[in-house]
């Protein structure tokens, strides 16, 4: 993941995956689904711990951990390798009227990396902040669940249905979240 911020697999994060050129991929539910899917996989077979979560169009943010013994780069780069492909696929064959454009964007984008063999779609990176403090946890989830809002999306952060804020509100979330 990089020697800027290294990740310890003993702790938790605050991560950011963001798409190459912030392109907004996630304005559709079949590609947002196609993320949601997935965390609920990695949640359920790779050790994926999830506390908090927000899918924006064009991000992703999550308070996360993984169960020992189990590696967070690994699980990033399987859960960026396996969307990164099937939502290719998804604009490929579906209809999707800015299927040109996207796919230009993610073909330029990995044109010059040799471990890239046709598209990029995640920007390299999570840009992973350590939870080191309740109040630094605290700012991060007031940050993650207000992002809708911020981008007028919805009014109030549980009315959002792709984030963790439901279930913090008492809602039923599209993931389950462990409550901090």
């Amino acid at each position: 993941m990089g020697l800027r911020n290294p990740i310890f697999d003993e702790y938790a994060y605050f991560l950011t995956l963001t798409v190459v050129d912030w392109v907004d991929v996630f304005t559709r539910p079949v590609y947002k689904n196609i993320v949601v899917d997935s965390l609920r996989y990695c949640q359920h077979h790779k050790g994926l711990e999830l506390y908090a979560w927000v899918l924006m169009t064009n991000h992703l943010h999550l308070i996360a951990s993984t169960k020992a013994g189990c590696s967070m780069s690994d699980l990033l780069r399987d859960l960026k390798k396996f969307t990164s492909k099937a939502l290719v696929k998804s604009v490929t064959e579906g209809p999707e009227s800015r299927q040109q454009w996207m796919l230009y964007r993610f073909e330029f984008a990995g044109r010059y990396n040799p471990k890239i063999k046709d598209y990029k779609l995640w920007q390299d990176g999570s840009e992973p902040k350590e939870i080191f403090s309740d109040s630094f946890l605290a700012q991060k989830l007031q940050y993650l669940h207000n992002n809708p809002v911020r981008a007028g999306i919805v009014e109030y952060p549980e009315e959002y249905l792709y984030s963790s804020a439901r279930n913090y509100a008492g809602k039923r979330g599209l993931l389950e979240v462990i409550i901090l």
